[in-house]
């Protein structure tokens, strides 16, 4: 397996060059969360990333969304540079060309769907319009859920909810950390079946880090990370494939830390 793959030279909706993060231990020592990372991902396309735990995967996502800041490297979302903005650049950039949604919903209680939806419009200091909203809310099949509150809405309608909250600013690219870790089989389907659907037919580009073999199957492309490093790729997945890449993977990083102990 090729270490850690070029970026092709292809247009990329999301481009990480050589991208390192560091973190600091408890003993005070430097820990490579991710050790020179290479990825590109095109745009109206799905990738799915995967790993074992502490392969650097959500340390990943978060890095390309603009949430956390690489140690060294380069980090493109739509051609943009981000590695060298400010803060203040940096997050109307996350608010205007980056949609996250997260396993758990991060939805308010008190608000309505159409509120919580409308909320990072709000904070930006726009004045949403009931159309545009709506639209979000229809977008992922919810256009009669808009005066419920989450309460009100069950758990793959909320996480729905998240998304349209993710699509309302109509984001370059959709990030997604485990968004249907926290949902039964079904409900999980669906969610993934509306992603998938996102892609097909408004070229949305979406990048989901997933330890679900069956979730991972739904994108063009599955990334592997071990070590912080890109391991290797699967392309047009199918479940069965992604979970035999993964076992492969796992046996390989518990035999070469059975040799570390031994040696």
């Amino acid at each position: 397996m090729d270490n850690n793959p070029a970026p092709d030279a292809s247009p990329a909706a999301v481009r990480l060059t050589d991208v390192r993060r560091l973190h600091r231990d408890a003993a005070g020592r430097d820990v490579a969360a991710l050790a020179g990372v290479g990825l590109a991902v095109r745009a109206g396309t799905f990738v799915a990333v995967m790993g074992p735990s502490g392969s650097g995967k959500s340390t990943l996502l978060h890095c390309a969304a603009g949430l956390d800041r690489p140690t060294s490297g380069s980090v493109e979302v739509g051609g943009t540079e981000l590695t060298g903005l400010s803060e203040r650049r940096l997050t109307l950039l996350r608010r205007d060309r980056i949609g996250f949604v997260f396993q758990a919903f991060n939805l308010l209680p008190s608000l309505t769907a159409a509120q919580n939806v409308a909320l990072p419009l709000r904070l930006a200091g726009r004045k949403p319009s009931r159309t545009e909203v709506r639209d979000a809310l229809a977008r992922v099949g919810l256009a009669d859920r808009f005066r419920h509150r989450p309460g009100e809405l069950s758990g793959g309608q909320q996480q729905r909810v998240a998304l349209a909250r993710a699509l309302v600013s109509r984001p370059a690219v959709l990030f997604g950390d485990e968004p249907t870790g926290a949902l039964d089989t079904g409900t999980s389907r669906q969610v993934l079946h509306l992603l998938r659907g996102l892609v097909d037919r408004e070229g949305q580009t979406t990048v989901m880090v997933t330890h679900d073999p069956v979730a991972a199957s739904y994108a063009d492309r599955v990334v592997f990370l071990v070590d912080g490093l890109v391991a290797s790729e699967l392309r047009s997945p199918g479940a069965a494939g992604v979970a035999e890449r993964m076992a492969v993977l796992e046996s390989t990083m518990s035999r070469a830390s059975g040799a570390g102990v031994n040696a």
